[in-house]
């Protein structure tokens, strides 16, 4: 009888933002030909039994004529994506004998295969190179995933452009790249061509001074906002300009960025990937869209919205359960996502930004023409958000119709000139707490929001007078913390605490 072979190589699977390594065994027996992959492997990775079989033969090797036995372990661990075709397809080679096997474990592969033996990239490419870089094995992909790879420097993955160059890594004849800062800049180069996508400016938005300021302390402090107001008064021109008065992301935010882009399928820029994401999806968006899930699990808006800005226009036509969803998130800054098929922590630490009309029929803060709409109906139109949920936006702005004199005067300040000051509040946060003012609990603001005993005073009254909440209180201390900041001063007064008060009055 034929000695059986037996080979076995490292990937990983994606489980939500994780990558998990998988030992892929491929066994060889004997009698009739068959070729069978079990472990939870989906329809992508059963398939790819048919681009391992031509993909072997279109580079000159020998498909083994056996019954082939392929297993994907943990075996209770789902498998997805065709990025199993690389190690399967080695596993074959080692196991039939035709390149050495001792060196094919020191590595970790994942990479679709073409028909012609080429490497494509994968979906969650980034993701599998961040959990390779906090291993010890090199993983092998795909050299198209250089130009992401190296804006990162994840110095511990091996670039390949097809099945022949692993073949050759693993027999010694060959050293595979590394991602190098280098390849970024030759991806940045070719794309510089293209012109540079610049932000909407705030100078366009003419009157509204209040909603402006709201939007810059929003915009210092980390805060939610609620715009409100009749059609055509600026909400969602205003909502639009706030992603751009945001500093760059450090390196670290911009990799978790990259990597839940990853995870999602889409690719990123090298022009603008430290640039804030800005996410607004449609009121019509499902629960798991906004807030991720299905099978395989995958990030939502809010989680893709991280470090950025997440727009919702028309908040109160969003359906009830994607706005209940959002209270968790916007508090914690991540949401914890349980399904049947496993659970995640995704992070969602969003700056929520959202218009809404007073009315359904949007004209109740204007006198012409008139409200036609009945208390009820507005009751009923406002109740949509919970009371739960409005106490966690803490800038709540109601805005009227825009005088029609405004229109030609001289344009406000533009957003170059407001957001060095957002960037100096927000350097000051980081360096006194380490984070944004709406990311602190009660004691760590009160520690670091001096008042007077007339401040203090001032703070309790205006929370009976508007009998807020002590949810209520503190996030309106943390809007007077950032409107000290964003005037340099070292403790809360009076004025700012009323001013914090007054966006805290719409409903």
């Amino acid at each position: 009888m034929e000695t059986l072979r037996l080979a076995s190589l490292w990937s990983r699977a994606l489980a939500g933002a994780k990558a998990i390594p998988v030992a892929v065994e491929v066994h060889l027996g004997n009698g009739l030909p068959q070729f069978q992959i079990v472990g939870l492997a989906d329809t992508e990775v059963q398939e790819s039994r048919e681009r391992v079989r031509v993909a072997l033969q279109t580079c000159g090797f020998e498909f083994p004529q056996r019954r082939i036995t392929v297993n994907l372990a943990p075996a209770d661990l789902p498998k997805r994506s065709g990025h199993f075709d690389l190690p399967i397809a080695l596993g074959l080679l080692i196991a039939s004998g035709q390149i050495p096997g001792p060196p094919a474990v020191q590595f970790e592969f994942a990479g679709e295969l073409g028909l012609d033996g080429r490497l494509r990239p994968v979906r969650g490419t980034l993701a599998m190179a961040y959990a390779a870089e906090q291993g010890t094995r090199p993983l092998v992909v795909a050299a198209d995933s250089a130009p992401e790879l190296g804006l990162f420097n994840l110095g511990n993955t091996l670039l390949a452009s097809n099945l022949g160059e692993v073949v050759e890594l693993l027999k010694g004849q060959r050293q595979l790249p590394r991602p190098t800062a280098q390849d970024a800049a030759v991806a940045t180069a070719a794309n510089a061509s293209r012109p540079p996508t610049t932000p909407p400016d705030l100078a366009d938005v003419r009157g509204q001074s209040s909603a402006r300021n709201a939007l810059v302390t929003a915009a210092a402090g980390g805060h939610a906002l609620l715009l409100l107001g009749p059609p055509g008064c600026g909400k969602t021109m205003l909502a639009e300009r706030l992603h751009g008065l945001l500093p760059p992301m450090a390196e670290a935010e911009a990799l978790v960025v990259a990597i839940h882009q990853s995870l999602a399928g889409q690719a990123i820029d090298p022009l603008s990937y430290r640039v804030r994401p800005l996410r607004r999806p449609h009121h019509t968006s499902t629960m798991m869209a906004l807030a991720g899930g299905g099978n395989p699990l995958r990030p939502g808006e809010i989680s893709l919205a991280h470090c950025g800005v997440l727009l919702l226009d028309e908040l109160p036509e969003f359906a009830r359960p994607c706005l209940e969803a959002l209270r968790e998130p916007i508090e914690s800054g991540e949401i914890h996502l349980a399904r049947v098929h496993g659970s995640e922590v995704l992070p969602a630490r969003f700056l929520l930004v959202a218009t809404m009309n007073p009315c359904p029929c949007g004209r109740t803060l204007q006198s012409t023409p008139p409200c036609r709409c009945s208390t009820e109906r507005i009751a009923s139109y406002r109740g949509r958000l919970s009371q739960p949920l409005l106490d966690r936006i803490d800038l709540w702005v109601s805005m009227r119709a825009v005088d029609h004199a405004h229109l030609n005067a001289p344009p406000a300040e533009a957003t170059a000139t407001l957001a060095p000051r957002v960037w100096r509040a927000r350097a000051l946060q980081q360096a006194r707490q380490g984070g944004l003012n709406a990311q602190l609990a009660l004691p760590e603001l009160l520690g670091v929001s001096a008042m007077s005993r007339s401040a203090a005073a001032c703070w309790q009254a205006l929370g009976k007078t508007h009998q807020m909440s002590a949810r209520g209180m503190h996030r309106l201390l943390a809007v007077a913390r950032t409107l000290a900041d964003l005037e340099q001063a070292s403790s809360v007064e009076d004025a700012q605490l009323f001013q914090a008060a007054q966006w805290r009055q719409v409903f």
